[in-house]
């Protein structure tokens, strides 16, 4: 395994902003590496104790006052990166934080790549890959449950998970190793039905730890509820209720919406991904169609389907209409409901944009709808693999030990050949928790980390 001080640039100190850019209360500049106390002396912090905030008078290493400053120094290896860290706490805004970066950078550190610290961290042994790419998922979650999520990937558990099923491949390599060690029994020490039985609840596992990646999914991006009706129905004004500000253009002029508006709305226990469409005709306005055909695509894609309309045909002239261009479970919306006042027996859901009406009840029926549509939420302490690598790797495993068994229940190849499947599974495990000695991974997963992190 490789350590941060092996590669490129790996003995430098680092500093990076940690806090938003803009204007803000206070800001954070974050450095780590060898030089990172020496650089925070050089800028008027000549008294510092592990783990305590220190109040500095900054100045550049010139002599220039920079600002009023709280210093914490984590010392190595207990930081969050292993190396020294040293985080200064400055006044937010566009002029401190810069003046103070060019300070550190003046004082002999290097500003940070995206993800530098966090790399560092996984090379130094305070985290792994996936805990690592846990950062990156609890700093982007956009709702409650992924953020759960995050957090408990971030503690170990999906690594536990991984660190285990590798295991078990090495175990299934050491009872092969053995059978072939020992060829002159004529059933071998292990009996051939064992390592069978072994590596096919092994590639069981795998298996369903890849099948909670559609789980994930809805997870991270919210269940797809697409608002669908001719023009006019009030479909925008609706999307704006539902979440409670105005994101979509809303006038009495039909064709108004061109193209698709989408945001997550956090709900409990899954986030919602409303989708705003182009309402449903015929029409010669070539960007209208193209409007059109993208409501037909998130159709196709939505698992549950507003069919909106300001009266009963519309509603049924909808429901006719996205019948062949959606699988969603269709919940039929009246819109504008306080403009008509009547009573009715229709089995629809009555909702007013203007006055609220309907609306708490129709958001717990998406809720309900989305539930049974969509697929099991994890129960308890349960992973699941909420990255594209992690899935990659986890279907090559798959693959592999299912080559495995097919080669060891025909006999088609002697063992040490079928074995080398095991050695290709184990090494995709290797990879996603970064028992690795390339950089190429690392780059894979660091490459898109936000600066600072």
């Amino acid at each position: 395994m490789l350590t941060a001080r092996q590669l490129p640039g790996g003995d430098d100190t680092i500093v990076a902003l940690a806090t938003a850019a803009g204007r803000g209360a206070i800001a954070v500049i974050r450095l780590s590496g060898a030089r990172a106390i020496s650089i925070a002396r050089a800028l008027g912090a000549s008294e510092l104790v592990p783990r305590r905030a220190t109040r500095v008078a900054l100045r550049h290493p010139d002599g220039d006052p920079l600002d009023d400053a709280l210093i914490i120094w984590f010392a190595a290896p207990r930081s969050y990166t292993g190396d020294d860290v040293v985080e200064i706490s400055i006044h937010g805004g566009h002029v401190v934080p810069a003046l103070v970066l060019a300070a550190c950078v003046a004082a002999g550190a290097r500003p940070a790549a995206p993800g530098e610290f966090t790399r560092r961290a996984v090379l130094n042994g305070r985290m792994d890959l996936v805990q690592a790419e846990a950062v990156a998922d609890l700093i982007d979650a956009r709702s409650t449950a992924m953020q759960r999520q995050a957090l408990s990937q971030l503690d170990g558990g999906l690594s536990r998970r991984l660190l285990a099923l590798r295991d078990e491949v090495i175990q299934l390599e050491a009872l092969i190793a053995y059978d072939i060690d020992f060829p002159e029994e004529d059933d071998g020490p292990i009996a051939p039905a064992r390592i069978h039985q072994a590596a096919a609840s092994l590639r069981d596992a795998l298996r369903g730890l890849l099948q909670t990646a559609p789980q994930a999914t809805v997870l991270r991006d919210g269940v797809l509820v697409v608002i669908a009706g001719p023009p006019n129905a009030g479909k925008s004004s609706l999307f704006n209720a539902l979440l409670g500000e105005s994101r979509a253009l809303v006038t009495p002029i039909a064709g108004t919406t061109r193209d698709a508006i989408e945001a997550v709305l956090d709900r409990t226990p899954l986030p919602l991904r409303f989708v705003d469409t182009a309402g449903l005709r015929d029409t010669d306005d070539a960007i209208e169609r193209l409007g059109i055909e993208v409501s037909t695509r998130y159709l196709g894609q939505a698992q549950v389907v507003l069919a909106c309309g300001a009266s009963a045909a519309d509603i049924q002239s909808t429901t006719s209409a996205i019948t062949s261009r959606t699988s969603g479970m269709v919940i039929p919306v009246r819109t504008k409901a306080d403009l008509d006042a009547s009573a009715s027996d229709e089995p629809v859901h009555r909702v007013s944009a203007e006055t609220g009406q309907g609306l708490r009840e129709l958001l717990e029926a998406i809720d309900r709808t989305a539930m049974a549509s969509s697929v099991a939420l994890p129960a308890g302490d349960d992973v699941l693999v909420t990255r594209e690598r992690h899935r990659s790797g986890l279907a090559t495993a798959h693959d592999e030990l299912t080559e495995f068994l097919l080669a060891w229940e025909s006999g088609a190849l002697p063992a040490p050949v079928a074995a080398v499947h095991l050695y290709t599974a184990r090494e995709a495990l290797s990879d996603l928790i970064g028992i690795v000695d390339t950089e190429d991974v690392l780059d894979r997963v660091f490459r898109e980390f936000c600066i600072g992190k």
